[in-house]
């Protein structure tokens, strides 16, 4: 992957960094004139409480919202640490916390896609900061920028990083507190397997995939044995039961299920979403793995992260942060227009154009109201389809990242 690294680049940085600050102080300010509740990190604290006590944690209902414990067993564990400051304290940390990721976020991003100008991050995130999904991470008090952090330390390093050593074990770390990351690791033994079938050596993917699959083991058989019923509870019941986290036609839901549940006015798609999700998943998978293969590692990476928000049960508007890389590889690329469309879609706060709230009005929208609130999938797809017309023949060569073909 090559890097552009710009001479006097330093010189540049504190004017961005200053501008970064200014930002996010204007930031903090509207999101406290919004009177934002941080809902989810509360729930996160309650969770965190209910396993220092013992008590049963798919039973809880925290807030006075009465919201339900979603995650694997092992995000819990990792909670119990948000039981030691109080709840203001938790508050200041928590965004504090999340707005130091934007820009780590924004910087494996950049690393990504092959941009090396360090003031860069620090424009990029003084932006990102106001688009509508890091607005709602942040709103909630949630944690999918430190997941996609995860996800793109773990795809972004290279063999002289320790690659070898530690490779997977973001992906099933992400994966084992929250399930939609592990498509990551499918999609690199799909490549793995697919690069043996054209003759070249699958083994660097195949090893990555086997550190995600250990990883996650790890942390899954760790959350057993601390704690055996509920995760008996989470993998035989409630894993199987998406709407726990809420109604499927939600405005914020914008996944692929929730757009259909929109669509056909019914709260369950039924057997018609299986069947488009065992299509959009081949499809995205298949548009990643070539991508790859191709020696085109970051459409390899924004196509796997957009196929698993579309296939996911419920994709929240705030786990569309992925937006960020997708933008910055659009435009380092060269399609600027797209780059410009995708980033007005996830800053003009679309999903709440529509009718939303009591009554479930989602399952009376119009045909206007039905188009404004798919444009994040309907974005996803995009891309999916600029990815795959986008990518040049093949080319041989074996290492992850560069393109592996048969002569």
């Amino acid at each position: 992957m090559t890097m552009i690294v710009l001479p006097g680049a330093h010189r540049r940085t504190p004017v961005a960094v200053g501008a970064c600050l200014v930002s996010f102080a204007a930031f903090c300010l509207a999101q406290r004139a919004a009177h934002v509740s941080m809902i989810d990190v509360m729930v996160y604290r309650a969770e965190g409480a209910t396993v220092r006590a013992g008590g049963d944690l798919y039973a809880l209902r925290a807030t006075a919202a009465g919201l339900p414990t979603t995650y694997p067993p092992f995000a819990a564990l990792l909670f119990t640490v948000l039981t030691l400051p109080d709840a203001v304290t938790l508050r200041l940390l928590a965004t504090a916390g999340n707005l130091a990721l934007l820009v780590v976020l924004v910087r494996l991003s950049l690393k990504l896609v092959g941009h090396a100008r360090v003031e860069t991050a620090w424009w990029v995130a003084a932006g990102a900061v106001w688009c509508e999904p890091v607005w709602a991470t942040l709103r909630y008090g949630q944690i999918n920028l430190l997941l996609a952090a995860l996800v793109l330390w773990d795809l972004c390093r290279r063999p002289a990083d320790g690659y070898g050593r530690w490779a997977g074990a973001g992906l099933g770390l992400a994966a084992a507190v929250k399930l939609t990351p592990a498509l990551f690791p499918v999609f690199l033994l799909a490549t793995g397997v697919t690069a043996r079938l054209r003759g070249g050596d699958g083994r660097p993917w195949l090893r990555h995939a086997q550190g995600a699959a250990t990883a996650f083991a790890g942390a899954t058989l760790l959350a057993a044995a601390v704690l055996p019923y509920d995760s008996w509870r989470f993998w035989t019941d409630m894993v199987f039961r998406p709407d726990r986290a809420g109604h499927a036609e939600e405005t914020a839901n914008q996944a692929l299920r929730g757009v259909m549940a929109r669509l056909l006015h019914t709260p369950d798609p039924g057997a018609l979403w299986v069947l488009s999700v065992a299509v959009v998943a081949a499809l995205g998978l298949s548009v990643a793995v070539a991508a790859e293969l191709r020696g085109r590692r970051p459409w390899a990476v924004c196509a796997c992260a957009v196929t698993a928000l579309l296939i996911s049960p419920v994709s929240w508007t705030h786990h569309w942060v992925w937006c960020v890389p997708l933008v910055l590889l659009l435009w380092t690329h060269g399609h600027r227009a797209a780059a410009l469309a995708t980033a007005l879609v996830f800053c003009s706060y679309t999903p709440w154009w529509v009718p939303h709230g009591p009554g479930r009005p989602e399952l009376h929208e119009s045909g206007g109201q039905l188009a404004v609130s798919a444009l994040y999938g309907g974005a996803a797809a995009l891309f999916l389809v600029l990815a795959w017309t986008s990518l040049p023949r093949p080319r041989l060569r074996s290492e992850p990242g560069q393109a592996v073909t048969k002569e």
